[in-house]
């Protein structure tokens, strides 16, 4: 099984559609995805990534042999944390419990440290998402505390956990 992570291609559009629709998926997700998904709505979000801003945006699609099995991005922050980015990641149902999303982790945020001057990379999975979670620690990510009724998900307030990885600096 060969995982990578490349730039989004507008044929990808099916993919993300297909994945999204899952709400098993979105569940994990940030909200203002919209349900159902459609074509469009990726295509859309396709034409967004390749026209963000190459020094803050950063996306690309999982890939595994080669076919599109999720998204990852990282986004950097501005002001006094311009240093600091957040990884955010989905994967579709048929490829959990894989490995796949920790390679990607891995590689995603092996490129931010090679090619930008981000020191700091964080995350915020749900504390409910004991996946995202393990995957998050299996690439390398350090646990640092419970973010208390720090979200509002499905109609419901919810906690979620902060997980860092800091650059290697000689």
């Amino acid at each position: 099984m060969k995982i990578d992570i490349r730039p989004w291609k507008i044929e990808d559009a099916p993919s993300i559609a297909k994945t999204l629709n899952n709400k098993k998926v979105q569940d994990n997700l940030r909200d203002g995805i919209p349900f159902p998904y459609s074509v469009s709505d990726a295509e859309e979000y396709i034409e967004k990534t390749l026209n963000a801003d190459i020094n803050t945006t950063y996306m690309w699609a999982i890939t595994v042999d080669e076919v599109v099995a999720g998204s990852i991005g990282v986004f950097r922050r501005d002001n006094v944390h311009r240093l600091t980015a957040e990884v955010g990641y989905y994967i579709g149902e048929e490829h959990w419990g894989k490995g796949i999303m920790t390679e990607a982790i891995k590689k995603a945020c092996a490129y931010i440290f090679e090619k930008t001057d981000i020191v700091r990379i964080f995350a915020e999975p749900y504390s409910t998402n004991a996946a995202s979670c393990r995957a998050l620690e299996k690439a390398g990510f350090t646990y640092e505390g419970l973010l208390r009724s720090n979200a509002i998900k499905n109609d419901k307030i919810v906690d979620m956990k902060m997980y860092a990885i800091i650059k290697n600096t000689p």
